[in-house]
């Protein structure tokens, strides 16, 4: 092939018996034949197997983020505002003596620790109670108030697999009843004193 092209030599057929005759050898018998070139052949490239591995590191990095974010949530959400440490007490809690003060502490799954303070009310008056908003003072050891914080009281409903607590409106507390109830810290100042905090009752609803 020279040039892109094929050379060919056309001679004639011989036929059976026929003498060789002589074919001068000249470049005219030869025929040219061009091949044109279609161009580069374009192929299908092959198909890569994908990385799986940055997509899942990155998906369970922002579950664990959102369940973070929830939980951080919902305790700054649900806190609530803290009372002035010289709020006037509710008229009934008089009636509503509190006994069998005692605390413990342990860890929820993220690593946070929670304070647990658990008593026992009773119900000297004549009315049923129905709603109790609490106001806990952790002092220091000078005696200096160094958190306040206020919340609604829970009674304990049940002690065994584990401890779980009811609101009040669930099972309001009767003339002449007692319950064990349950507060719930989600942190306690570091400088507190280690005593029991002062509870008072600054909201009472009876009916």
């Amino acid at each position: 092939m020279q040039d892109g092209l094929y050379l060919f030599n056309l001679r004639p057929n011989r036929a059976a018996g026929q003498h060789k005759a002589h074919v001068p050898r000249s470049r005219s018998n030869w025929c040219k034949i061009a091949f044109v070139s279609s161009g580069p052949q374009l192929t299908s490239p092959q198909p890569r197997e994908r990385n799986w591995v940055p997509l899942a590191v990155a998906a369970s990095v922002m579950v664990t983020a959102g369940i973070i974010f929830f939980f951080a949530y919902s305790h700054g959400a649900g806190a609530p505002k803290a009372t002035p440490v010289d709020a006037p007490l509710d008229p009934y809690a008089a009636s509503l003596p509190i006994t069998n003060l005692a605390m413990s502490r342990s860890s929820n799954f993220i690593g946070e620790e929670i304070t647990y303070l658990d008593g026992h009310i009773a119900n000297t008056g004549n009315r049923t109670v129905t709603a109790i908003t609490a106001q806990v003072l952790f002092r220091d050891f000078t005696n200096i108030i160094t958190q306040n914080t206020t919340q609604s009281m829970q009674l304990i409903r049940t002690r065994k697999p584990y401890i779980d607590v009811e609101p009040l409106s669930a099972a309001p507390l009767q003339p002449g009843q007692g319950r064990d109830f349950r507060l719930v810290f989600d942190g306690v100042s570091s400088e507190w004193n280690g005593e029991f905090p002062e509870i008072r009752l600054v909201r009472i609803e009876t009916r």
